[in-house]
């Protein structure tokens, strides 16, 4: 059977998780788009998938199947070019004592602290970033956007299915757990020290903040150290995306360069 109208209350529900972040929370679901990124999401963690009836892709070997017409299928779209599959998926909450299992026990930290990052692109830069540098998890907390916002899923490009992320309620709080876990802090700031003189073989946590304020005063208090990224001309801060692909990519340097 084919959905042919957009009043269908499974299509209504689908389009309130695309668009609802308190829907997302409630229900424990969220919807990401494209072949490529539907196609990486873990069988145990997909809930129904949407095609278009002129779909001719691969689909994953799991969750409830909904076939709809081209025209439902745009309506619930995210992207001007559509592949024509999306899917429903079940999202994963990690306690703070999962995220130390995950991202800090038997390894060496290397971890992201993300404050009010609101830019979804950007968020979901940062997690694919982070897999490829290395990253052993991603903590976010402030205003940080919902890790579920169709955006970031999509941006991640499965990233988000295999870098541990974890929603922080009290960031304050968790930078200092995380410092009594032996994980040196680093902060950016104007009167830091030249990030590249730093040694960052040991454990350490990068704070990273706002796209256009940067960290609060009270996260930067928690830092161990203070660095700042050298740039040439009038700028002072780089795109958050930027900023934490400069500093995961000088860690994942000299930890090849250590192993090496």
């Amino acid at each position: 059977m084919i959905i042919t109208s957009s009043s269908n209350q499974r299509i209504k529900d689908i389009k309130k998780l695309i668009k609802d972040a308190g829907t997302r929370k409630q229900t424990g679901l969220y919807v990401t788009e494209g072949e490529r990124v539907v196609l990486e999401v873990p069988p145990e963690l997909l809930d129904t998938l949407v095609v278009a009836e002129g779909y001719t892709g691969s689909l994953p070997e799991a969750g409830e199947v909904l076939t709809v017409s081209d025209s439902v299928f745009q309506s619930l779209a995210d992207t001007k070019c559509s592949q024509g599959i999306l899917a429903v998926v079940k999202s994963k909450k990690l306690s703070f004592d999962e995220f130390v299992g995950k991202a800090v026990k038997g390894k060496i930290p290397f971890i992201l602290i993300l404050e009010h990052i609101q830019d979804p692109g950007n968020l979901g830069t940062i997690i694919r970033t982070a897999e490829g540098a290395g990253v052993t998890g991603v903590c976010l907390g402030g205003e940080t956007c919902d890790l579920y916002n169709p955006k970031v899923a999509r941006s991640t490009m499965g990233s988000v299915y295999r870098v541990p992320v974890y929603r922080s309620e009290n960031l304050i709080e968790t930078v200092r757990d995380l410092k009594a876990l032996g994980i040196s802090t680093y902060a950016a700031h104007l009167s830091g020290n030249d990030f590249y003189a730093e040694d960052y073989q040991g454990p350490v946590a990068f704070m990273i903040g706002n796209e256009g304020n940067g960290l609060s005063d009270a996260l930067i208090a928690e830092a161990n150290r203070l660095i700042r990224i050298p740039m040439c001309g009038k700028l002072e801060s780089l795109n958050a995306a930027v900023s934490a692909a400069v500093m995961s990519y000088e860690v994942l340097r000299q930890r090849i360069t250590k192993f090496t």
